[in-house]
């Protein structure tokens, strides 16, 4: 095993990285919810071409974007032909957009519907932005071609309907504890925070 460490945990203070630092890993967290929902089909909870409204009723009915007007983002929309199924979510083929990191449109709807992306949202509760993302548009029609979105946040939501708990305690309980991942956590306890290395966005180049 090649196990060293380069570089700095802060570029302001030029600290040296230490081996036992903690890394956000931002979207690796979809492989680990994707291995949470998998664990829970074996249980029999659900099939994967289920529709997500059967367990999410906001999802039913979804709706195709025809139009969008940058000036206000307001859209026109019309009924898909089809529902999303949870195989779709694991495929990034429902046609949910990203906040943040997605389109333009999608990211102005989502912000005006009070959607974010995962990070840095501490006092936002899943289930209620699930729902609300549930009511809007979709870019494409479910299963027509690949579009990378909030769709294994839905799942992660699924994870709590079906198994009755919270993602972060099932995270814990059913994979971390079992894995002995001692330092995987959605919120690093204040004996840990010490560990966490630096995030910086990247503004003209320079990373800040």
């Amino acid at each position: 095993v090649y196990y060293k460490a380069f570089g700095y945990d802060d570029n302001v203070k030029k600290t040296e990285l230490k081996k036992d630092q903690i890394f956000r890993i931002a979207s690796q967290t979809k492989a680990i919810t994707s291995i949470a929902a998998m664990m829970l089909y074996e249980e029999g909870k659900f099939n994967l071409d289920d529709p997500v409204s059967k367990f999410i009723p906001e999802f039913k009915n979804p709706q195709i974007m025809k139009s969008f007007n940058e000036k206000d983002s307001s859209y026109t929309d019309e009924p898909a032909k089809k529902e999303i199924t949870i195989r779709q979510l694991f495929t990034h083929s429902s046609g949910i957009g990203y906040a943040g990191i997605g389109s333009k449109e999608m990211r102005a709807i989502y912000a005006k519907a009070g959607v974010p992306s995962g990070v840095g949202n501490s006092k936002d509760i899943l289930s209620d932005k699930m729902k609300i993302l549930g009511k809007q548009p979709l870019m494409h029609e479910p299963g027509e071609k690949f579009s990378y979105g909030l769709n294994i946040d839905v799942l992660g939501y699924l994870v709590e309907i079906w198994s009755g708990m919270s993602l972060d305690e099932f995270f814990k309980q059913r994979i971390f504890i079992p894995l002995g991942m001692n330092d995987s956590y959605f919120y690093i306890p204040q004996e840990k925070q010490s560990r966490l290395v630096k995030l910086y966005e990247e503004k003209d180049g320079v990373a800040k």
